[in-house]
């Protein structure tokens, strides 16, 4: 149903605004007991805690009710940041379907820290009712603007604001530091070890009982990757994302979809194999030292027990739902019974 009839008829529309309606028509369907279990009874007959949605669809915490009812055993809230962030200019969105990739330029556009605790706040009190034990992990980036990259102390500190308040007010059940985002202000400052190496020492402070993540580019070469493991491993952290969105455009299978003048990151299948091998290296250099997340190009069963068979403990995904159907979380569930 999804794929022959609703997908033609909702590409026709402009990606942000199908994005914003389907946000619109999940928090709603959340709120009330009848309409979670008419969805539960028409995705979620299996679901599965190793399946998460990752971040970047659900960026103001608003899916949290609606999403166990899909078959999503959790989900990464965000990326948010300290404070609110319109975003890059339009279009934030562009479809490429011949490659079955999204170029995503939305630049961190978020609530702000503050207004998503207090949303999560009240949406806690009932998730639990209906969510066994649904998993809410919290991203958290540099704002997106002009004051975050005015230095690398300004950075820190706004990493260090939104850390420390979702510590204070005990929001999410683990946290992930995007240092990996390639669409904000001033690019990805604290991918460079030596940023890095000043950024988790001063995370480290400030009092967290929750697991902490790094999510991680995708882009650079393995012995750049691995000294960014090795930092992680120093500050004690307990695992990886692998990984953000792919920038380098050669791996469309149709490049030519790709207006030239458009600038973002590639979700979807030219994610799939340079995320992939960065879980494998990963895993054969630390075992099991780290906890790893699985993300990129997740379009099919076969993509999602490669990322189990490299290594990944679990997976996230958002662009294989938009093609597939949210019906595929449900399929890659059964398919890990």
């Amino acid at each position: 149903m999804y794929k022959h009839v609703l997908k033609p008829i909702l590409f026709l529309f402009n990606p942000e605004f199908v994005h914003d309606l389907f946000t619109s028509i999940g928090e709603f369907l959340g709120r009330f007991w009848v309409t979670r279990f008419v969805v539960s009874c028409i995705y979620g007959t299996h679901s599965s805690s190793k399946i998460y949605l990752s971040a970047g669809f659900d960026y103001n915490g608003r899916l949290t009710q609606i999403l166990p009812c899909i078959g999503f055993g959790g989900e990464e809230v965000g990326s948010v940041t300290a404070r609110p962030c319109e975003g890059n200019p339009k279009p934030r969105l562009t479809r490429l379907p011949k490659s079955q990739s999204i170029i995503v330029n939305k630049g961190l556009r978020n609530e702000g820290v503050d207004k998503i605790i207090e949303r999560l706040k009240v949406k806690g009190q009932s998730i639990n009712s209906v969510r066994g034990k649904f998993v809410v992990g919290i991203s958290i980036a540099r704002t997106n603007d002009e004051i975050s990259a005015q230095s690398v102390q300004a950075g820190i500190d706004d990493y260090v604001y939104s850390f420390k308040r979702l510590n204070e007010e005990g929001i999410g059940d683990y946290y992930t530091i995007n240092i990996s985002c390639p669409n904000a202000f001033g690019g990805e400052t604290f991918a460079k070890p030596e940023l890095l190496a000043q950024l988790l020492p001063a995370l480290k402070v400030i009092p967290c009982t929750k697991p902490v993540y790094v999510k991680m580019p995708i882009n650079i070469p393995w012995d750049h990757f691995a000294e960014l493991l090795k930092i992680i491993d120093q500050n004690i952290l307990q695992g990886v994302v692998i990984g953000n969105l792919n920038k380098d455009y050669s791996w469309l299978d149709v490049r030519e979809e790709a207006p030239k003048e458009y600038v973002g990151g590639l979700s979807g299948k030219p994610c799939t194999h340079p995320s992939t091998d960065l879980i494998r290296k990963t895993k054969e250099v630390y075992g099991n030292r780290f906890k790893i997340m699985g993300v990129g190009g997740i379009m099919s069963i076969e993509t999602a027990k490669e990322k189990f068979e490299a290594g990944a403990d679990l997976i996230q995904l958002i662009t294989g739902m938009i093609y597939e159907g949210p019906g595929l979380v449900k399929k890659i569930a059964k398919s890990l019974e």
